[in-house]
């Protein structure tokens, strides 16, 4: 089967975009279509369905095969300290002003199965703030988040984690945060006793908190224009003045409605700050 969907394809493809949204009220429908074209094909073959209206009618019928379904719309391959150089910036220049706040508010915006928490989590006990900060982890995601507050890893990731954690400037060892058994890391539940896990769709649910720092790393890649646009409004209405934004390698906001409202505080490593333009928008707005 070709990696591309035909014509009559992509107005299925359409139709049971919708047909989710209305059963599920889950919204995919600004998902970048090439990345979810490739994920319906690959899910058109699990469940041995000859066409897509076909998938519609089953999952239609079938809340088991939207559950599995939602396993291939979303994405959620990542890895502890992915980028080391985007928490080494964050812990060596971003840190210093969050000590400033008496108390902090983290969001991370699609969590995935828990990575970039547990990472951020590491490095805030290592620097001596965990004690004063809230993590609210979200995800569209049910599975993903259970998985996330599981804090369980394949241990052949292990190495990979270990020497990120190493080159993003940890002051310890990883191994001081898990314990191995099994084929698997364990991570110490201490790390979680700071940390919210709730589902949230940035597609079509609203701000829920006010934070000092916003990690959304890789998931804006996987949204069409409107939709990054959508969720970078969701992220500088979320943030104080001062506030920071993290991005993936390859997001960015400049093309974005709402990014005069940013400055660049590590360009390279994709950190932004809030600026006092963005107040005033929401404030006008409210």
């Amino acid at each position: 089967m070709n990696d591309t969907l035909a014509p009559h394809e992509e107005i299925e493809a359409e139709l049971l975009l919708e047909a989710i949204f209305r059963q599920y009220h889950y919204d995919f429908r600004g998902y970048s279509r090439g990345s979810l074209h490739r994920r319906l094909i690959r899910a058109m073959q699990r469940f041995d369905c000859e066409s897509l209206s076909q998938l519609q009618h089953m999952l239609l019928r079938d809340p088991a095969v939207f559950g599995e379904l939602m396993g291939f719309l979303t994405i959620q391959v990542s890895e502890m300290f992915r980028d080391p150089a985007y928490f080494r910036a964050l812990r060596e220049k971003v840190i210093p002003h969050l000590r400033t706040f008496p108390s902090l508010k983290v969001w991370i915006a699609g969590c995935a199965n828990g990575e970039e928490f547990y990472s951020l989590a590491i490095l805030f006990r290592e620097e001596g703030l965990e004690d004063r900060t809230i993590f609210y982890c979200t995800d569209i995601s049910p599975a993903a988040l259970q998985k996330a507050e599981a804090g369980i890893f394949d241990l052949d990731r292990i190495q990979l984690y270990t020497e990120n954690h190493r080159l993003s400037g940890g002051h310890s060892s990883l191994s001081d945060y898990y314990t191995a058994a099994y084929g698997a890391a364990v991570f110490d539940k201490s790390l979680r006793r700071r940390a919210v896990f709730a589902q949230h769709n940035l597609a079509s649910d609203h701000v829920f908190t006010e934070a000092q720092l916003v990690s959304s790393r890789n998931v804006l890649i996987y949204f069409d224009r409107e939709l990054q646009d959508r969720s970078l409004g969701l992220f500088g209405e979320s943030l104080v003045r001062g506030g920071f934004l993290g991005l993936g390698s390859r997001e960015t906001l400049r093309f974005s409605h709402h990014g005069d409202g940013f400055d660049d505080f590590d360009a390279e490593q994709k950190i932004y700050r809030r600026n006092a333009l963005a107040l005033e928008r929401t404030a006008n707005a409210a």
